[in-house]
């Protein structure tokens, strides 16, 4: 019985450690998103630097340009990249977080891993242990 439980825990502790890996895959391409859009938003402020102010802004609407004033235009990047940066913080916490809970379970399978093969070969498996 004691045999089963631990393999149990050993599968469900297994699951848990690939749902992580998976979460923290998701949120490593979603940083990457990030920095990408960080990078555009970027771009786009140093474009606004070298405007006129007799020169036009365009914002991409559906299929159409509608013109836009400049300063409007500056404040809504500003504002796109402080969101940006403070969904990078968010999710640079999470990472961590991910990572840490991560590491944790994968050393409690490891540990879960020691003791099965430990048992299954006290257990008097039939063939002779294997020294190391």
């Amino acid at each position: 019985m004691s045999d089963q439980s631990l393999e149990t825990r050993l599968e469900e502790a297994t699951v848990v450690f690939q749902k992580l890996q998976s979460d923290l895959s998701k949120a490593v391409e979603a940083r990457q998103r990030l920095d990408s859009q960080r990078s555009e938003n970027e771009g786009v402020l140093k474009e606004f630097a070298l405007l006129q102010p007799h020169n036009t802004v365009y914002k991409l609407i559906g299929p159409g340009l509608v013109k836009q004033d400049q300063e409007e235009a500056k404040t809504n990047v500003d504002k796109r990249l402080e969101f940006i940066n403070k969904e990078i913080l968010r999710l640079e916490d999470s990472l961590k977080d991910l990572s840490s809970r991560s590491e944790k379970k994968k050393l409690e399978i490891v540990a879960l891993q020691g003791q099965y093969q430990a048992q299954q070969q006290g257990g008097g498996g039939g063939g002779p242990a294997p020294t190391a």
